[in-house]
């Protein structure tokens, strides 16, 4: 059953007639329902059987003989792969493609015959590289994608290797309105399609992947077709890479060359295996011109017989007129005309047809073919290059006749697959909330409704929660999240959900693979990895690190380590530089320091930073900032540095009143932390036209304008900015980031 199913086998070697299973996991019909037949392409393995070309053995039974291999005339070991099971040891072999298959025999066999010629040695590495050129990787009979070569390269240097397959699978958008799914045409080899649909839907129920709203098989005669609608809004490139994750739309076949050489088992390299059936085929070879030989020269031998029985026809029919009995007319003829008794028996068994004049010549001619014939193949015994190069026009000749295009498409690298390609590249506006609640909305839609620059983006967000982050960022761009443990994490901007503006989103820990115990520390909107750009990240316990920005260039599903980050510290902050900035340290005790940023030396990724600030007793780090005082008459302004204290005081404070010292110091007074004012809650660089947001620990909020805030000394207390009741503090202070002016959005408010 299995050699008819052409989604087993690569090329199918059984015409069935009737339901022979489907792809569906269908179980076959009965074998009185259905008929078979040999594939051409089997026929091909059975030619020259009956020539002596293998051997054979006695079937279970000894009613009859049984061959222990078939002659065929290719490599079907490699073409439509095996698998099977034995005691203590298994073999899985991927099918290839016949063609390419081929090529690589052809090419070996030609580069073993030059090299010998030339007397010039041909190394392992050498073959298979040169192997490996014309037979790229495994073809399976359902299409689909390898991801990567690793898996390739290990299969065929040491026999075993893992191939990640992957589905096919394209994006469509409807032509009426905007749904969008995704539509699978081929699967992974040995994957059961309905089984893979019913498990996608048991997913969704169990919402392990969220936003399917639909999924049905549309396939037909025509081919396979599998079609999953999304829900409006939904990213389909996020959806597919998690089904990718949870589902056998990518997964991997385990590689296991195991063969019979010599009667015993043993684990192969592709050059092995095509070695190994160069050398079977040229046995093959040779035992078939053996034996065609041996029978042009048993003919031949018997045509000279009747030659000479009809060039002295009528002295041969006298002598056997003449005798009495077979046995005395064959021995008379062997006597009297020197004929074997193969001859003489032959001449006996001649029909009187054969006595005719044109008969005569039919013999003739036959002899001088049979002559050619017996030249050749003595030609092809006798020569070690006339056997080879039969070899190779016979399997030139099949693949010729039964050779195809390649199926499966292999990807270079598992990131070759370039979601980017499928999407337009377009300005989106990303917020994102407090809580970690992330969308993105186009910036047509964001423009349009803000009228002139004035105006709010909505966010559906909860009483305590608020817009935290927003920036303007292309759909080709990456959103680099940063954790409280020192990773980074990548969020391509198309993979963020495209919303309305009244829309909540997505929590941030549903796009990425973050541990449980992590949480964001910052954010940033990152176009290019620029060589000449830095990321600056600061902890709570005073360490400041610089990276180079081309450092965090490789994107990976699990993260990266960004900092080391000792045991009782956290990532409190992370800023993008050119490195030619300042950068202000401010601590819960209210010291700031501030430092040139060239005081940080780059450093690799692993590295646990330098100190930035020394703190006293249980003193620690609330902010980070990288600053840039412009000059009025340069037409800028650097900002001011707001800073609150938990019993609801603050100011604002020139960035220059804060003298640029070495870094590592314990810095000067930010603000006084009275008995009145508390201790500092939070730091940040603010503009006149920012909007700020106070939380108390009861959960009081204050809305406020940053320039309602007064501008006041460096070592002041500041003034009140909320009133809380004696027991409450404040906890945290932000910048909102829902007010911008229409033709520039600030980055650095992430």
């Amino acid at each position: 059953v299995r050699l008819a199913q052409d989604f087993n086998m690569r090329y199918p070697l059984v015409d069935g007639q009737g339901n022979f299973g489907s792809i569906d996991g269908d179980p076959p019909a009965a074998m009185r329902y259905t008929e078979a037949r040999l594939e051409a392409l089997a026929d091909e393995m059975m030619a020259d059987l009956d020539k002596e070309t293998v051997d054979f053995v006695p079937n279970y039974d000894e009613t009859t003989e049984e061959p222990t291999v078939l002659p065929a005339p290719f490599p079907n070991l490699l073409v439509n792969g095996s698998a099977g099971i034995a005691v203590g040891m298994a073999t899985n072999i991927p099918p290839h493609n016949l063609r390419e298959v081929i090529d690589g025999v052809v090419w070996l066999i030609d580069e073993r015959q030059k090299r010998r010629a030339n007397n010039a040695a041909f190394t392992d590495l050498e073959k298979r590289h040169g192997v490996m050129r014309l037979i790229p990787g495994p073809d399976f009979p359902t299409g689909g994608y390898i991801v990567g070569r690793s898996g390739i390269h290990a299969a065929y240097e040491r026999g075993r290797g893992s191939i990640l397959m992957r589905a096919k699978a394209s994006i469509e958008t409807a032509k009426k309105g905007d749904k969008i799914s995704i539509v699978v045409t081929e699967i992974p080899y040995q994957v059961n399609k309905a089984k893979l649909i019913e498990h996608i839907a048991d997913l969704v129920r169990e919402k392990t992947i969220e936003g399917i709203s639909d999924i049905r098989d549309e396939s037909d005669r025509e081919g396979m077709r599998v079609v999953i609608e999304l829900r409006r809004g939904e990213v389909p490139e996020v959806i597919l890479n998690n089904l990718y994750k949870h589902t056998a739309l990518q997964q991997s076949f385990g590689v296991i060359n195991l063969a019979i050489v010599g009667g015993r088992p043993k684990v192969l390299g592709l050059v092995e295996l095509l070695e190994n059936f160069i050398d079977f085929r040229r046995e093959v070879v040779r035992r078939r011109t053996e034996f065609e030989l041996r029978k042009a020269e048993a003919r031949h031998h018997i045509l000279e017989g009747l030659k000479i029985a009809l060039d002295q026809l009528d002295a041969v029919i006298k002598l056997i007129r003449g005798s009495k009995t077979v046995p005395e007319a064959r021995d008379g003829l062997m006597t009297q005309f020197g004929l074997s008794q193969i001859q003489s028996q032959a001449i006996l068994d001649m029909q009187l047809q054969r006595l005719t004049g044109l008969e005569r010549q039919k013999i003739l001619d036959e002899m001088a073919e049979l002559l050619k014939t017996i030249e050749r193949l003595r030609a092809i015994l006798s020569s070690e290059t006339l056997l080879l190069q039969t070899v190779v026009d016979e399997l030139r000749a099949v693949q010729k006749q039964y050779g195809d295009d390649r199926r499966t498409q292999i990807l270079e690298e598992a990131g070759e697959f370039r979601v980017e390609d499928l999407i337009a590249e377009e300005d989106m506006t990303i917020t994102v909330s407090n809580t970690g609640y992330i969308k993105r909305t186009a910036i047509t839609t964001y423009r349009n409704q803000r009228r002139g620059g004035k105006g709010r983006i909505g966010m559906r967000t909860r009483d305590e929660d608020f817009v935290s982050h927003l920036f303007i960022a292309s759909t080709h761009a990456y959103i680099m999240i940063f954790s409280d443990k020192g990773r980074a994490y990548w969020l391509k901007v198309h993979e963020i959900p495209d919303v309305g503006p009244g829309g909540k989103g997505k929590a941030i820990a549903n796009l990425v693979l973050m541990d449980p115990d992590e949480k964001i520390a910052a954010l940033l909107a990152v176009k290019a990895f620029e060589p000449d750009k830095f990321i600056v990240m600061g902890t709570l316990r005073g360490v400041v690190k610089k990276s180079e920005l081309t450092a965090f260039s490789n994107p990976r599903a699990g993260g990266i380590i960004a900092i080391g980050v000792e045991e009782g510290d956290r990532v409190m902050a992370v800023r993008m530089t050119d490195g030619q900035g300042e950068i202000f340290i401010g601590t819960r005790d209210g010291m700031a320091i501030r430092f040139p940023e060239s005081d940080v030396r780059a450093m690799g990724r692993a590295a646990y930073g330098v100190r930035g600030i020394s703190l006293r007793d249980d003193d620690e780090v609330v902010a980070m900032e990288v600053v840039r005082p412009v000059a009025p008459e340069q037409g800028g302004t650097a900002g001011t540095l707001l800073t609150v204290t938990e019993n609801g005081y603050g100011k604002r404070t020139e960035i220059e009143e804060y003298r640029v010292q070495s870094r590592g110091g314990v810095g000067i007074i930010n603000i006084q932390t009275s008995e009145r004012n508390g201790r500092v809650v939070g730091i940040a660089l603010v503009y006149d036209d920012d909007e700020l947001l106070l939380i108390s620990q009861q959960g009081k909020i204050l809305r406020m304008a940053a320039q309602d805030v007064r501008t006041i000394g460096r070592a002041t207390q500041g003034v009140r900015l909320i009133d809380i009741d004696p027991e409450d503090r404040v906890v945290s202070v932000a910048r909102l980031a829902e007010k911008e002016e229409e033709d520039k959005i600030d980055p650095a408010s992430s």
